[in-house]
């Protein structure tokens, strides 16, 4: 007798899961998030994201290229070697390099659009804490720590990239990096300006500014609808692909969502496989 109630327990507990995990009635139509995404097209949702997430290079330019306008004067100003300047710009990518690797794995974890806001809001404030360095060590920290928040903005493009339909993708992350260059004009052009009269401590002050504006434009942002799908979050996915479909004036594909067939996540060494080999030490060659 003890053990009905524990069935029946159990039994809910079975009901639940067949209920998230539902599969599709044989012979209904489905698609696949890529589906949705080619099928609703290029329209007014990719413009705004364009401009939004393009716009996390001209953040992302003008805090790895303030070194370049900084240095000269905090040589003055602390009486550095040539080493002790050099060290400064290889800390920043010192840190890029490694937060990359982490905040790569909590993306896929936790989501692109959490660790994009994170690495925004990581950025900013080691960024404004660099403006009050009592000393070089301090300093070479902090902007050690600013390299490792800029590293995080590189979930920008993936978001960018999950949305796009495979035609425009060729032409348009290219042209992202017309906000990178925007953004390294910026800096020097204010560098000028700013240096002269105010000091490098409200240069810095000033070059944190793009990124704050940008973390208060993540709310047009949606996560990710290919990693909701991923985690099982078929539901905000589908919410997220209507929204899209609307603000282009598109139609969805007809029948329900469904999730990717579960494959093998990639390893490390996947990358010197025969088979990648050569893709591999290409692309590495290239960047």
């Amino acid at each position: 007798m003890a053990t009905a109630p524990k069935e029946a327990e159990n039994a809910i507990d079975l009901e639940e899961i067949h209920t998230e995990r539902q599969e599709p009635p044989k012979g209904q139509k489905t698609f696949t998030v890529e589906e949705a995404v080619e099928t609703i097209g290029f329209g007014r949702f990719h413009i705004v994201l364009f401009l939004i997430m393009g716009s996390t290079g001209v953040a992302e330019a003008m805090e790895i290229m303030l070194i370049a306008v900084v240095s000269p004067l905090i040589r003055c100003e602390w009486q550095l070697q040539d080493w002790q300047v050099a060290l400064v710009t290889t800390m920043v990518f010192f840190g890029y390099m490694v937060f990359s690797i982490v905040l790569g794995f909590l993306a896929d974890r936790y989501g692109r659009w959490k660790i994009l806001l994170l690495s925004f809001l990581w950025a900013a404030y080691f960024s404004l804490l660099t403006s009050f360095a009592p000393s070089y060590i301090w300093f070479v920290f902090l902007r050690a720590m600013v390299g490792g928040g800029v590293s995080g903005h590189a979930q920008g493009l993936i978001i960018k990239t999950e949305f796009l339909p495979t035609k425009y993708r060729g032409y348009m992350l290219p042209l992202s990096q017309v906000f990178w260059l925007a953004g390294s004009l910026l800096i020097i052009g204010l560098a000028s300006v700013v240096n002269p009269t105010v000091g490098w401590r409200w240069l810095i002050r000033i070059a944190s500014i793009p990124g704050i504006l940008l973390i208060l434009m993540f709310k047009f942002i949606p996560e990710s609808a290919r990693y909701n799908v991923s985690t099982g979050n078929v539901a905000a996915a589908l919410a997220t692909l209507q929204r899209i479909a609307k603000m282009n004036g598109a139609a969805m594909p007809e029948g329900v969502l469904k999730e990717p067939t579960k494959e093998r996540r990639g390893k490390f060494k996947d990358l010197i496989h025969p088979k990648y080999l050569r893709t591999t030490l290409q692309i590495w060659i290239i960047w």
